[in-house]
């Protein structure tokens, strides 16, 4: 394993396991568009002006995103593990009432809230750390992950690996909580600074230095994609 390279460097910490702390963005040399990312990238802009355009032309618009905000947030829950299903979803918005139904489906609930408040949030705050801290603390209030400092930056260390491994056996580990403020005013920076290149690929970079980053104890997947449904809003592209 490499100490350095474009993307970062990793760092031995006292306990002896290594952290990768991520170079800020954009990345040097930057990004090379060759004909197979331009086709990939062709198709997604393609796809997504067929998405907004449809909603353009629908007697209802919001009746389609009050469905795609709580197909987004099942989808993107299950990624997690949770078992709720989109009807589970329903019927716990409209309280029916189902004794089999899984618990975690607060845990969706959640989701559907912190997208909503953030889309809302976006009218009047820009994408910045201040608001993904106000959309984690929403994300995470009363399920599980509550008691892992909801809306707040780590101050302890992290890892990424299989299900009871070590700090030493971990397959990934972002950096320690004293390089994460700094990590993210430069990520922050990056949003809101215009540079030559597709925005898709810029929003493709500035999840993917987000989940890098991992700034909270729990919730990272989630919030990091949120944050792509956010970028694409606020940039008007849906």
């Amino acid at each position: 394993m490499r100490g350095s390279g474009r993307a970062g460097r990793y760092v031995r910490q006292p306990q002896g396991y290594r952290a990768f702390i991520p170079a800020p963005l954009p990345p040097n040399p930057p990004v090379r568009v060759d004909a197979q990312m331009q086709v990939a990238l062709s198709q997604a802009e393609l796809a997504l002006g067929r998405l907004d355009g449809s909603i353009q032309t629908l007697p209802d618009p919001d009746l389609f995103v009050f469905m795609y905000v709580r197909k987004e947030a099942v989808l993107s829950s299950q990624i997690e593990g949770t078992q709720s299903s989109l009807d589970d979803l329903l019927e716990a918005e409209a309280k029916i009432f189902r004794a089999d139904r899984p618990r975690d489906v607060e845990e969706v609930l959640n989701y559907v809230n912190a997208m909503n408040y953030g889309l809302e949030r976006l009218r009047t705050l820009p994408i910045s750390v201040r608001l993904i801290r106000e959309i984690h603390k929403r994300l995470l209030k009363g399920v599980r992950g509550a008691r892992r400092q909801p809306g707040e930056l780590r101050t302890t260390q992290n890892w990424i690996g299989p299900g009871g491994c070590t700090l030493n056996e971990a397959t990934f580990v972002p950096p320690p909580p004293s390089e994460v403020p700094k990590a993210l005013g430069d990520w922050e920076r990056f949003l809101h600074k215009d540079y030559a290149m597709p925005f898709l690929i810029k929003v493709g970079l500035a999840h993917a230095q987000f989940e890098t980053i991992h700034p909270f104890l729990d919730g990272n997947g989630r919030i990091g994609r949120l944050l792509i449904t956010f970028l694409l809003c606020e940039r008007g592209i849906l």
